[in-house]
Order: structure tokens, then C-alpha cells, then sequence
């Protein structure tokens, strides 16, 4: 099986260190992630300048661009064969609910999923974690479950873990995405030239969690996987919209 890696906290992160050691037990794994940490990226492509590939002394690929670039690159340009699979993770953090418009983690297998292969993200649900064993463990088995019963069509899954040892996992329940309240405000601060800055706000607590939910899944102790889909079309609205432009 061949997998490609990648993330969006950077190629020195712990997280994609313990995902590619523990997918590596299934095939061969070639990561490719950002040179810095780039949350929060989403799916931005970089078009104003080249790119860069370099390699490190632990055999993974760093690139000058943003997790989507680093999967595209890869797919496209570096790697002779297409993968099997593209993992992304193990982010340090949730992404669920409206996390998913913003996260770099879920553009880098976004991107995997637009150029046809079957992707994953996977993020630790943990503000100060320090172990990802569990997360990568849970990714190992769900890519060895695709070694083993491949999906008929390519297919996206956002995964979530909660921050507790393997052995205490309540399980897996397949989840639609939550939502979040309103983002807090931005936080104004001024520097030591008395120039005005802003810092992007805290996001929202959990408004939709009910029970079927990813926050509720993992907040309960489940892995939660959400499939996850690009059409964004508001197919609900379609009709009132052409009723609006006729009057």
C-alpha cells in the first residue's frame, strides 16, 4: 500500500511523526507537509510563486506552501505512482463542525479526495496533548480496513479522537458535522510602536451537539467519522431563488 502524509502544523509536528510511523507498519509512506505550521490554511492553493521540496534527515518532505499544495504537489509532480490513500494528521486539535471550512488538516485530504484517491483526516481532540498514539493507531486501522475492503468510489472521512488511551475508546459512530456558535470576537492589542493589531478570536462552543453529532460522538468517548462531501450547492433554495429573480 502506498500513502502519502501530510498536515498542516508542519513537517516537525508530533503528530504526523506518530501517523507516519504507525502507517508505515502497512506500506510505504512518503510525507510531504509544510515547512511552518499553517492552520487554519483551508484549501488555498499558492499561485503567486514557486514552490520548493526539500528533504530531511528523517526522510520526510518539507514544501513552502500550504498543506493543499503539499498534497497536490505530491500527487502530481513527485510521487511516479498515485497513492493508495492520503492521511492528513494527526492534527493537535478538533476539527469538527464549521472547524472543517477553516482546517488545513481536512483541505490536505481534500485535496487528495478532488485528485481522485481515498483521503483521510484525522485530529486528536486536545488542546494540550502529548500523546498521539491513539489517534495514529485509530488512522492505521481504519487505512488497513481500506487495505482490506476498498470503497467502491473515492471517499473523504473527517475523524476525530478523543484524547483518552486506545483501550479506553467507546468505539466508532459514523457522525454529520455539529456547529459551533459564533466565533469570538477578534482581540485588539497594541505593539511597542503603538501600532493597532488584531488577533483572529476564539471559535464558538458547540451549538448543534446532539446525538448523532461529532461533538457529541466524541465528547462521549467515540472516534467520530464524518463523510464528508464538496457540492455546495443549497439545493433548498434553488427553487426560491429563481422565484426571487422572476418578480
Amino acid at each position: 500500500m502506498r500513502i502519502l502524509v501530510s498536515n498542516d502544523d508542519g513537517y516537525f509536528a508530533p503528530g504526523i511523526a506518530a501517523l507516519a510511523e504507525a502507517l508505515g507498519t502497512l506500506g510505504d509512506v512518503t510525507v510531504v507537509a509544510p515547512e511552518r505550521d499553517r492552520s487554519g490554511a483551508s484549501n488555498s492553493l499558492t499561485l503567486d510563486r514557486p514552490l520548493s521540496l526539500r528533504r530531511t534527515a528523517n526522510g520526510f518532505y518539507h514544501v513552502n506552501g500550504t498543506p493543499t499544495d503539499c498534497v497536490h504537489l505530491a500527487v502530481t509532480g513527485m510521487l511516479e505512482h498515485l497513492p493508495d490513500m492520503v492521511v492528513s494528521g494527526v492534527n493537535h486539535g478538533a476539527n469538527m463542525g464549521d472547524d472543517t471550512v477553516y482546517s488545513g488538516t481536512v483541505a490536505a485530504a481534500t485535496e487528495g479526495f478532488l485528485l481522485g484517491v481515498p483521503s483521510i483526516a484525522v485530529s486528536l481532540v486536545s488542546k494540550s496533548a502529548t500523546d498521539f498514539t491513539a489517534a495514529a493507531r485509530v488512522a492505521r486501522d481504519l487505512a488497513e480496513r481500506f487495505m482490506r475492503e476498498p470503497f467502491p468510489q473515492p471517499v473523504l472521512l473527517n475523524v476525530n479522537v478523543p484524547d483518552v488511551a486506545y483501550d479506553r475508546l467507546q468505539g466508532i459512530k459514523v457522525t454529520r458535522l455539529g456547529k459551533r456558535h459564533k466565533a469570538e470576537p477578534v482581540v485588539r492589542s497594541v505593539t511597542p510602536r503603538n501600532e493597532t493589531v488584531y488577533w483572529v478570536g476564539a471559535a464558538g462552543g458547540a451549538a448543534d451537539a446532539g446525538e448523532g453529532t461529532d461533538f457529541h460522538a466524541v465528547a462521549n468517548g467515540y472516534v467520530s467519522v464524518t463523510p464528508l462531501q464538496l457540492d455546495l450547492t443549497h439545493t433548498g433554495l434553488i427553487s426560491p431563488v429563481f422565484d426571487w429573480l422572476k418578480r
